[in-house]
């Protein structure tokens, strides 16, 4: 059964709201579970009443709350992530974790700071999996490395029934979503040649390559599609503003020694600007690729 669309506001109450909430940050909660909202109903039926989630890579919780919200009243969602409980802005992920935790949500919700890995490896592997469904929603592009996902896959194998999994598609079907893919392309490339990177793009694996560990850790999609984000989701304003800042030459400048890097960071730097050229505040975000994996 599909999740309603007119869930997003009570799902966007759940999260960890400033003191007078301004019209804009509602803004923004509400576009983030419409989001979450349209990637559940593309999984269907992997998050329905009663089932037993894990989440990888959960953050602080925007996904989290979504899947818990679609599963209640009597499924769980076990929900992991690695970073330092400091990470985050306005708040914290321990902050937005722990008001989701002393929340109505709190009894449907487990979360742990642990390494994905090494989690999973610590869980015995049975014929009948501890959870039936893992979601990878937004956090690849986080890992430090292709390998991650390699090995999170290999470890997921007898742990879980099937894997869902939601990630930039690194497409546009809206022309002005083409700065989103440019800008992610230009940040990703940055990172690589950047020492003890903590930006949320590390490593911009495409669907393809997504596909390929699977296969090698012995999924096979099931089914697949793609999102279109709406026009008000601000991931792609947010990552391009960041490129098409001046900041970021200057940063490029003090960081990178190649000159080939330096030349191929400024050029993608000006093609994101001309991809943007009715204004930062014009960019929506790119395509999502979604898909459902189970066992080979």
């Amino acid at each position: 059964m599909a999740l309603p669309l007119s869930a997003a506001g009570k799902i966007a109450s759940y999260a960890i709201h400033p003191p007078n909430p301004t019209p804009q940050f509602l803004g923004i909660e509400r576009s983030q579970a419409i989001h979450r909202i349209n990637l559940i109903n593309a999984w269907n039926p992997a998050a329905t009443p009663g089932a037993r989630i894990l989440e990888l890579g959960c953050g602080q919780g925007t996904c989290t709350q979504a899947l818990a919200h679609a599963v209640s009243p009597s499924g769980h969602v076990t929900a992991i992530d690695p970073a330092s409980p400091d990470y985050g802005a306005p708040f914290t992920l321990a902050q937005a974790q722990s008001h989701l935790s002393s929340g109505p949500l709190g009894p449907l919700i487990t979360f742990h700071r642990a390494d994905p890995v090494a989690f999973l490896n610590a869980i015995p592997t049975s014929a009948d999996p501890k959870w039936d469904v893992a979601i990878l929603a937004h956090c690849i592009w986080y890992f430090p490395s292709s390998t991650t996902l390699d090995e999170m896959l290999s470890a997921l194998r007898g742990r879980v029934k099937r894997v869902c999994i939601a990630e930039w598609a690194l497409h546009a079907t809206e022309q002005a979503a083409s700065a989103h893919v440019l800008a992610a392309l230009a940040r990703a490339t940055f990172e690589a040649h950047r020492a003890g990177s903590k930006e949320n793009i590390q490593t911009t694996l495409s669907p393809r390559a997504i596909r390929e560990a699977a296969a090698r850790a012995g999924w096979k999609v099931e089914k697949e599609g793609t999102v279109v984000p709406e026009r008000e989701l601000s991931d792609g304003f947010w990552e391009v503003g960041t490129v098409v800042d001046e900041e970021f030459l200057e940063d490029v400048e003090r960081e990178v020694k190649d000159e080939r890097v330096k030349a191929v960071l400024r050029s993608a730097r000006d093609a994101t600007v001309a991809a943007a050229k009715g204004g930062v505040g014009k960019v929506r975000s790119m395509d999502v690729w979604v898909a459902t994996l189970i066992p080979e």
